[in-house]
């Protein structure tokens, strides 16, 4: 047992201060909340322990130093949804940032719900205390909570916060799983191709090479590409990891990631599942903002941030643009000439109707509906395409390789 010296603020604000005995420094921290105190400092005359208020900002400097990852968007939909189901059960907001330290919530760390708790303890408000953790809680998330306390419906808020996130998390499940298979597909048929060139071929052309025979045209530049690959493997890995490197770094420059952006909105079949993809999340994200009564300005600004293409982020900034100059949304959205004429229309009609976040909560389950549909008419054609590519790439070796054995068994029966 050991003495701890303890500073904590009671219900009414006030500071009290004294010694008290336990095993350790949790179990003093134990005793003061059951004295219905909050802790502020708990110390050991040797110096351990430390300030109860500093325990989330040393924390915090250990996950910056680790380079914490960002939560999911399922992450975030798990943490909202259960704060909102404790918040509905009648817990006050305090008690229940409590109870989310025990409770398991992936993605978002507990020392970040036992920050939280400690700084709305101390009399801030849950969207102040979130905004110290940016790496949890994007902007989006911190505005719509502000709204939800500002009007009085934080349950309501937080319930559409995880529905909101959870309908994204979806669609990025969606789409990853639709291109999981292709992508093997291609990643496979090239190293097999790579193996077979670098490895296997070779052994077949040795043998060729010992016989006088005149081999035929595919098995010559089968031979040139196995002797290359066979004396160069090397060359060509490092070839395709500085390729990879520098064309990575050149899409990440502002004129690189405009053109892939672009291409990206424009290209055949990629386009069917990325144009659905980011005017479903502008509609929902910009809805939802709106719907919880977040400024338009404020909400479009997010919005911008929120869309990863930087051809529909100059797009947005163009409507914010036209908003403040006194313009509906519609106008100065179809002025942009990037987003299509169903979405201006409905924009336009909502805006005509006195209900822009319905129109846009229905976009956003258009463009989900149209995904869906895009997203089995790519992976139809696509499985077939890579198929027919590497049994072309394969038949064609192989061709040259039983047509140079046919070769040389008809010689030696000439012979």
């Amino acid at each position: 047992m050991a003495n701890f010296n303890y500073k904590a603020r009671n219900d009414a604000g006030g500071m009290e201060s004294g010694v008290l005995e336990a095993a350790d420094r949790s179990a003093a921290l134990s005793q003061i909340s059951a004295m219905g105190l909050f802790a502020v400092s708990v110390e050991s005359p040797s110096g351990e322990g430390g300030p109860a208020g500093s325990l989330r900002e040393g924390k915090q400097r250990k996950l910056f130093q680790r380079g914490p990852a960002k939560p999911s968007l399922q992450d975030l939909a798990n943490f909202t949804r259960q704060l909102a189901n404790l918040l509905n059960a009648g817990m006050p907001l305090t008690g229940a940032l409590n109870s989310m330290t025990n409770l398991e919530s992936k993605g978002i760390p507990p020392e970040v719900s036992r920050g939280l708790f400690n700084e709305v303890r101390e009399g801030k408000t849950l969207s102040n205390a979130m905004a110290l953790y940016p790496h949890s809680f994007p902007d989006m998330y911190l505005n719509m909570v502000k709204a939800g306390e500002t009007s009085g419906s934080m349950v309501e808020v937080l319930k559409r916060l995880a529905d909101h996130y959870e309908r994204f998390a979806e669609v990025r499940s969606k789409v990853t799983t639709a291109l999981v298979y292709p992508l093997f597909v291609m990643g496979l048929g090239v190293v097999l191709i790579f193996i077979f060139m670098s490895y296997i071929l070779p052994k077949f052309m040795a043998i060729f090479d010992g016989m006088n025979v005149n081999l035929p045209t595919s098995t010559r530049i089968l031979q040139g590409m196995s002797d290359f690959f066979a004396a160069y493997w090397w060359a060509v890995l490092i070839f395709g990891v500085v390729s990879s490197v520098l064309i990575k770094r050149y899409f990440v420059t502002p004129n690189g990631k405009r053109r892939l952006h672009g291409w990206l909105l424009t290209a055949p079949l990629v386009s069917r599942i990325a144009r659905p993809t980011y005017f479903g999340q502008f509609a929902r994200t910009l809805g939802a903002l709106m719907q919880n009564g977040v400024p338009v300005l404020t909400a479009l600004k997010i919005t911008e941030n929120v869309v990863q293409n930087v051809i529909l982020q100059g797009a947005i900034a163009m409507t914010r643009e036209g908003v403040t100059d006194g313009k509906t949304i519609a106008e100065p959205l179809g002025r942009s000439g990037v987003f299509p004429k169903l979405m201006v229309d409905l924009v336009h009609i909502g805006e005509q109707t006195g209900d822009v976040p319905a129109a846009l909560d229905n976009l956003a389950d258009t463009y989900d509906n149209e995904l869906n549909v895009s997203l089995r008419v790519v992976t139809t054609l696509i499985e077939p395409i890579l198929i027919v590519v590497i049994a072309g790439v394969v038949g064609f070796m192989l061709v040259g390789v039983l047509q140079a054995m046919f070769k040389i068994t008809s010689s030696i029966g000439k012979t």
